[in-house]
């Protein structure tokens, strides 16, 4: 008896040892699977997703992003004993094999919620022997290496729901057009009763056999106690979807950029605000909703201080063959027209050359074989500079040009991180500054937030998704992106807009190809191009009446009220005409600035260019030395657009910077002649 026993535990022990073995040396199937790619938005939510290689949706989703409702609902309806089974329920396929025997045929299933997924790893078929058995022991394996959440975080990206629908998620957004974080029970229901013959059941296509099966998934939960009688009948009064949804298709043109960006990456998370962003694509559609042009709209919303993008809209209408629009026009390079204006502006500012107040002539002027014009052909006489940039001038913004250098505004805007295209191999000319260059509409929203921002772009590898490289230099100083704010606030608004002092400028280029309007507030910078992608001319289309409309309607959809400009930096210079420095009373352009070379101030120390050691890294500052040669007594020193030393008789002087960093300096003398550098502090 004792030899009996001894046998019997013995083949019994070896037959537990060599079906352990014959489990952990399974095979399994890989465990990492392509889940669609999918863009959200500052909150998570979904923006837009791409199939997986062969066309099939099957996104990205956890037990945490989906109804509990529904697990429960599952799980009883499909595996009730799924946590406590080994992965096989040897219950359900003794209680599954007595009910065949008693009918002749196949009753019920006894595949567990782990063979099912064992099966959609492999793609195998159940139907033969050989593929249960093969699933048993994949199934049994699983549950060595895999915990019971990750099993069932499987099963919610595999189950099949018809077509190329694969997953909880995927087929909760296709028939209710919606995640699968809230669902009603009738909604919850249906997604149970589907994968276990998806194609006869989607709903689709076979709506009335939909309905049947997921009002004897309502009964039988009721009939549990999952769900309370009253509950299931109203549940069973719910329609069933009969039609697919369309997969979310918002912020397409930024969604395919990141994707291509980042081809790895199964989530990509942005700044957009999805609200915000559907109403600005709803805001593109209708304005060229009754438009026979072919014209299309790209906008953009930042929050100039963070650097977060919150909106882009790439074109009027992504699927718009006629117009083109799957280019993406927040990356196209285009003229900018006179949206430059204010950078030549701000640099005159930092060079001591005007100020808001000074006086500058708007009469007909010749550089060489150029001969600018305004856009009505009109001269305005003497006017401040003031309301030459409010007016948008092309005279007096060319002779500000002219006296900075159009190289100087060429190597300032690229040292501010964008990447200006001049045509062919021509060398910076006076033209640049009215739109001969190109720019892209990222760039431009980029270069106003540096305004926005007191005069600092915001650096690419921290927040400016925008720039396409790091940067960061300053493209003016605080003050002088501050009276860019303050005279830009002061321009007109659009005939039925909002009168809210939004700081703005349009431009519209040459022919009639561009309309252009950017603006900022304190917080937010929104740019808006209008045209044609294939660069087509569009007559009688104006930056001031196509594009600013857009630009103010945008910033009423993005807040109720406007968030106020900064107040002044310390030391900028407030004062009428009459009160500044005799030679900031009046521009007299570069004949009179850099007119006689003899008698023309020049700067011997800091020579242009330098790097200055002043102390700043230890605790021996020091004053900066200036020397000036030629020119006339008593000087005026300017320090990035601040008079910081007045009627100065003496040739060698000092003053105090700030701080460290880059400084543009000016003297003028008392006959208005004066010399501009730039040096670095340390």
């Amino acid at each position: 008896m004792r030899i009996v026993i001894g046998v019997c535990l013995t083949v019994s022990l070896t037959a537990i040892i060599l079906f352990q073995t014959w489990v952990t040396s399974t095979q399994l199937p890989p465990l990492t699977l392509d889940t669609s790619q999918t863009v959200v938005d500052h909150k998570g939510e979904l923006l837009r997703a791409y199939t997986v290689s062969d066309g099939r949706w099957r996104l990205p989703v956890d037990l945490i992003d989906v109804d509990h409702h529904y697990l429960r609902y599952l799980i009883r309806f499909e595996d009730k004993r799924f946590y406590s089974h080994p992965g096989v329920d040897v219950l359900a396929i003794i209680r599954a094999a007595g009910q065949a025997l008693l009918n002749g045929r196949i009753v019920s299933g006894a595949s567990t919620l782990t063979m099912q997924v064992a099966r959609l790893l492999e793609q195998g078929n159940s139907g033969r022997w050989e593929g249960k058995i093969r699933q048993l022991r994949v199934a049994l394996a699983l549950e060595n290496v895999l915990t019971k959440t990750e099993i069932l975080s499987l099963y919610l990206k595999l189950a099949p729901f018809g077509g190329n629908l694969e997953g909880v998620r995927a087929a909760s957004l296709a028939y209710f057009g919606k995640e699968p974080k809230r669902l009603t029970p009738a909604q919850a229901a249906l997604l149970v009763s589907l994968p276990q013959s998806p194609e006869n059941r989607r709903p689709d296509r076979a709506a009335e056999i939909a309905f049947t099966i997921r009002n004897r998934v309502l009964n039988r939960l009721a009939k549990q106690g999952l769900l309370s009688t009253n509950e299931a009948l109203a549940a069973m009064t719910e329609k069933i979807p009969n039609k697919r949804r369309p997969f979310p298709v918002i912020a397409p043109h930024l969604s395919d950029r990141k994707i291509l960006e980042n081809p790895l990456q199964s989530v990509t998370k942005t700044n957009v605000i999805k609200t915000l962003q559907k109403s600005l694509e709803q805001l593109a559609k209708e304005t060229i909703a009754n438009d026979k042009s072919g014209m299309s709209i790209a906008l953009l919303v930042m929050d100039h201080q963070t650097g977060k993008l919150l909106a882009s809209v790439g074109s009027a209408d992504y699927f718009d063959q006629e117009r083109q629009g799957f280019v993406d026009m927040t990356n196209a390079i285009r003229s900018p027209g006179s949206v430059l204006k204010p950078i030549i502006y701000g640099l005159a500012f930092d060079q001591g050359l005007v100020h808001p107040e000074t006086l500058i002539d708007d009469r007909p002027t010749t550089y060489g074989n150029y001969s600018p014009q305004n856009f009505d052909k009109r001269f305005r006489g003497t006017l401040r500079v003031r309301e030459s940039l409010q007016q948008s001038l092309n005279i007096p913004t060319v002779s500000l040009l002219q006296a900075i250098g159009p190289a100087q505004l060429i190597a300032r805007i690229t040292g501010a991180g964008v990447n200006p295209v001049l045509p062919g191999s021509q060398l910076p000319g006076l033209a640049i500054g009215l739109g001969g260059i190109g720019l892209t509409l990222n760039e431009l929203v980029s270069l106003y937030a540096a305004i926005a921002n007191g005069g600092s772009p915001l650096n690419k590898d921290k927040n400016n998704p925008l720039l396409s490289r790091a940067t960061n230099t300053s493209l003016m100083s605080a003050s002088a992106a501050w009276h860019i704010g303050d005279i830009l606030s002061g321009v007109v608004e659009p005939i039925h807009s909002a009168k809210n002092q939004l700081a703005y400028k349009t431009g519209t280029s040459y022919g009639h190809r561009d309309g252009w309007a950017l603006g900022f507030d304190g917080k937010h910078v929104v740019g808006v191009w209008t045209g044609r992608p294939d660069g087509a001319s569009l007559p009688g289309m104006l930056g001031s009446s196509v594009a600013a409309p857009i630009l103010f309607d945008a910033f009423s959809r993005l807040k109720t009220k406007l968030t106020p400009l900064p107040p002044p930096p310390l030391g900028t210079v407030l004062v009428d005409n009459a009160n500044l420095p005799q030679p900031l009373k009046r521009f007299r352009g570069r004949n009179a600035v850099f007119g006689l070379p003899v008698n023309s101030p020049i700067i011997t120390f800091p020579p242009d260019g330098t790097r200055v050691d002043l102390g700043y890294s230890g605790n021996m500052q020091q004053p900066l030395v200036l020397k000036v040669r030629n020119g006339r007594p008593p000087f005026t020193w300017i320090a990035d657009g601040l008079p910081v030393l007045i009627a100065v008789h003496d040739r060698q002087t000092s003053f105090t910077p700030d701080g460290p960093g880059y400084l543009n300096l000016a003297v003028i003398d008392s006959d208005g002649l004066s010399q501009n550098i730039r040096i670095a502090v340390d």
